[in-house]
């Protein structure tokens, strides 16, 4: 490789650094997803967060070195994107990883080999940091690699000492920087400063375990974690000022700005910005929807939703009035799909749920347009002069309008907005995003920081044994930890092995007990975090201590129930893919002792027939008792089989395999029947839809559809006992009395009208007369707004040209207000629509409509008089 490349590409950059370290024995592995197997993360947040089990010493890897483009994102500097030259959202992060093998010496000469004989970096540009109490790395770099001590600067613990929580592995770390401005000299160097310097190569040296009093002891093993920046690289290497300009994103930068008309580098600040968004969250939200994440309102769909939206709103405000989302994803994903192949494979999964989320939210944003309306109108009424900071920020975060669009429509109407007030709100947001979503937990939970370091990991015994004896490992009272607890007392308790099933998969925990010498604790639940199983209880008599030999027994009735309806969830998948379309994947899933729920994407309902087509499908297989096979194999071979993967599971290499051979072949960790037999009898009990593309079915099997069915014959009964009719009655009976209730509302309706108009006839003899136009302004008592509707239109009718202004209270705290203008009277200016929602204001409310015809509500009876004078007086003087 050349020393002084002339151009790489960002494919070129990720391809010569794995192949760097492919060639000095490290394994190349794929990018995990971004859906992480850590409980603990909600995404994918950095390179080594795959790795974190090798680090806690719980999984053996199974090579000693290894190399990775980790794809990643992180939303906690979410504002930030655009603003700066190199925060992102979405970004790749090319790693080296030693597992106990090298350490210090190697990783940094050969970081320094990387940057200046593969990438060409002069040494004149390059400084390097270290932790300030690190002399072994400040030694290596100054002795063995060279470099000057001046471009050698020791850092604190802030900058260079890397630590993934409270507790757990952690290290020094030495960072390489880019120096764009050598000429500037080597005195005083301020690695603050980013107009000069950029970091491009984290070395992590990861050698101490700090434990929760804060003590440092060294590691068995000697791990080495390095993080390279790819989009920092392509910016340096393709010398462009920022990240955004190089050809990994500027190509959907440009597209984004061809789509609005305009040219980016001719385009101001503003402008520019929300350009540089739009492609750094593209890339982002392809990627998350390429990895089967599906938009919601938590947990990464909210994340996912989040971003989407933003997109939307920077489109808005560069001049994209409708949906173009899908064209600028397109670029998105052909910029890196030779890279992730699965863009394209799920290409048109990803542009349904964009297009979605983007025609939902540009409805939401109209809706936010109404909201500020009404907040400005609220303002002034109440005789302020600022928009709060808690409804701009709300505006913000829930509607998608940002500050600069409500201070901009708060200055027409001559008031100003809380900007103060806003920040602080959005100052809230960051800190619980940071706080809830972008720390790596390496212990198994915050409260188990020792777990790591004494027990092994849970062995689970319960697919072939329901009881057991075991060891109590950990023992947690209101999280924490403890020798012992008492009778009464809710634990957390780790065996060394389990019979009990922990929440996986859908699969709710098993239930039942661990006894002991004169001990009883109930356990209703139990959750697996990494490889340790939590079973949370309640202690009903005697003391349990750490060390206990116990017997852990569930609770077989229940057992049985889950396992049928996990059994029946698989049939149910196999029925849609027959019945529907081969092509549906699921969503979510909940199997419990009760029911089953199964969320699968699809564009439309259900028919009633294909309702009943699938529940007797399911229903054939489970009386044609089909033999379970269960076994373990390679996850390669299992899919060259046909076998189906279970939504948001993550496999190794070696998988567990559910086959009902010529039914359903699934990848499963739960529990299942041996035969189908076993389930007895399956029933569908509601199809609806969850979500945009989205549908769900609820169901129940074997034992759980007889108390199912129980309840319904309870409900039967009491209507037929009420409508004095046989049970095969009942329908036509409802239908009868839906049919007498719409006709007795419609009469009753038209006796209003009749009321209203013979009401509204004796208002003739009040009409003034402007010049050629007529004016007829009152109120009517107890006429509800359709009625008053009907009267003032015919009162129009009858007048010819001129304008019918009605109002009354239909019903206590609601004001209804009509008017109804000729078209001369329109030729004046008088809009109907604008004339009535003015004057709704004075009773607290608003409206609106045609010019010649428009209706308004209010909620203050007291202001109608005064409503319906201002209003009289402001037509005599614009019809004048």
């Amino acid at each position: 490789m050349s020393s002084n490349p002339q151009y790489l590409s960002g494919n070129d950059i990720r391809q010569l650094f794995l192949d760097f370290y492919t060639q000095r024995g490290h394994q190349p592995l794929p990018s995990a997803s971004l859906v992480p197997e850590d409980p603990t993360v909600l995404l994918t947040i950095a390179g080594m967060l795959p790795f974190k089990p090798i680090f806690l010493g719980q999984r053996t890897p199974e090579f000693k070195r290894a190399t990775t483009s980790q794809k990643c994102i992180r939303t906690n500097d979410i504002e930030n994107v655009g603003r700066t030259h190199r925060h992102h959202t979405f970004f790749e992060m090319l790693g080296n990883f030693s597992f106990g093998d090298y350490f210090k010496p190697q990783a940094i000469a050969w970081g320094w080999e990387l940057s200046t004989q593969v990438f060409g970096f002069s040494p004149q540009n390059l400084v390097v940091s270290v932790f300030e109490d690190d002399d072994e790395a400040f030694t290596i770099w100054r002795d063995t690699i060279g470099v000057t001590e001046k471009r050698i600067k020791r850092m604190g613990a802030d900058d260079n000492f890397w630590v993934s929580g409270a507790t757990g592995p952690c290290g020094p770390c030495s960072e390489i920087y880019y120096d764009f401005h050598p000429e500037r000299g080597e005195d005083n160097i301020d690695l603050e400063d980013d107009t000069r310097f950029i970091e491009f190569y984290n070395l992590v040296f990861m050698q101490y375990n700090r434990d929760a009093s804060g003590n440092l002891t060294p590691l068995q093993n000697q791990n080495i974690d390095t993080g390279m920046g790819l989009e920092r690289m392509a910016q340096i290497l393709q010398k462009k000022p920022n990240n955004y300009e190089t050809d990994l994103i500027f190509p959907i930068i440009e597209t984004a700005a061809k789509i609005a008309k305009i040219d980016y580098h001719q385009s101001d600040e503003n402008t520019k910005v929300s350009l540089k968004v739009i492609g750094d969250h593209v890339r982002s939200v392809v990627h998350m929807i390429a990895d089967e994440i599906r938009a919601s309102n938590v947990g990464r769909g909210y994340v996912l939703r989040r971003l989407i939206r933003r997109v939307v709103r920077h489109g808005r405000l560069i001049g994209i009035s409708g949906e173009f989302i899908n064209q600028v994803a397109e670029t998105a994903i052909s910029l890196s799909e030779s890279i992730y192949p699965n863009l394209r494979q799920r290409a048109t999964a990803i542009k349904a749920e964009l297009q979605r989320e983007e025609s939902n939210f540009l409805k939401t944003l109209d809706r936010g347009e109404k909201l500020l309306a009404e907040i400005i109108q609220d303002v002034k009424q109440k005789g302020l002069t600022s928009i709060s900071g808690e409804s701009a920020f709300t505006l913000y975060d829930t509607y998608g309008f940002p500050l600069e669009l409500t201070q901009e429509v708060a200055e027409e109407n001559h008031i100003t907005v809380d900007v103060d007030g806003f920040n602080a709100e959005m100052q809230k947001q960051v800190e619980r995003a940071k706080a809830a979503h972008e720390t790596i937990d390496l212990t198994v939970q915050g409260s188990l920081d020792k777990l790591a370091e004494h027990i092994h990991s849970t062995q689970f015994i319960g697919y072939t044994q329901l009881t057991t004896t075991a060891k109590i490992e950990v023992l947690l009272v209101a999280g924490v930890s403890e020798e012992a607890a008492e009778a009464g007392t809710e634990v957390q308790i780790v065996l060394d092995k389990t019979p009990f099933y922990a929440e996986s998969g859908g699969q709710i925990g098993d239930k039942g007990y661990i006894s002991g010498d004169g001990v009883l604790v109930r356990i209703e639940d139990v959750k697996k975090e990494s490889d340790f199983f939590i079973h949370f209880g309640r202690i009903e008599r005697g003391t349990i201590r750490i060390g206990d030999e116990i017997t852990a027994q569930i609770d077989t009735a229940c057992r049985r129930r889950a396992q049928a309806n996990h059994t029946a969830t698989h049939l149910l998948q196999a029925a849609l893919k027959k019945v529907v379309d081969e092509g549906i994947s699921q969503a979510g899933s909940l199997v419990s002792f009760d029911r089953l729920r199964f969320d699968f994407n699809c564009p439309r309902a259900l028919t009633i027939e294909e309702v009943q087509q699938i529940e007797e499908l399911v229903n054939s297989w489970i009386s044609e008792a089909h033999s379970a096979t269960i076994e373990e194999m390679p996850i390669a071979e299992a899919k060259a089989k046909g076998a189906v993967a279970m939504f948001g599971e993550k496999y190794g290499d070696q998988v567990r395999v559910i086959d009902f051979p010529g039914v359903s072949m699934e990848l499963c960790g739960g529990t299942h029947v041996n035969n189908t037999a076993e389930i007895g009898v399956f029933k569908i009990i509601a199809e609806a839809g969850v979500a945009s593309g989205v549908r769900r079915i609820e169901a129940v099997s074997g034992a759980a559809v007889l108390d199912y069915l129980n309840v319904r014959d309870i409900v039967v009964k009491d209507l037929c006992d009420r409508f004095k009719v046989k049970p095969e009655e009942i329908p036509d009976r409802i239908t009868t009395l839906q049919t007498e209730l719409r006709n007795n509302e419609k009469e009753i309706q038209s006796l209003k009208s009749q009321i209203a108009i013979v009401k509204s006839d004796s208002l003739l003899q009040t009409a003034e007369i402007i010049g050629e136009h007529k004016i007829i302004v009152s109120q009517l008592e107890d006429i509800d707004a359709e009625s008053l509707k009907d009267a003032a239109e015919r009162l129009l009718q009858k007048i010819g040209n001129g304008a019918v202004v009605l109002g009354s209270i239909p019903e206590a705290g609601k004001v209804s207000i009509v008017a109804a203008f000729s078209s001369e009277v329109n030729k004046k200016g008088v809009q109907a629509g604008k004339f009535v929602g003015n004057i709704a204001k004075i009773c607290g409310g608003g409206g609106g409509g045609k010019p010649n015809l428009a209706q308004a509500g209010g909620r203050d009876a007291s202001k109608l008089p005064e409503a319906l004078e201002t209003a009289k007086n402001d037509l005599l003087a614009a019809l004048k």
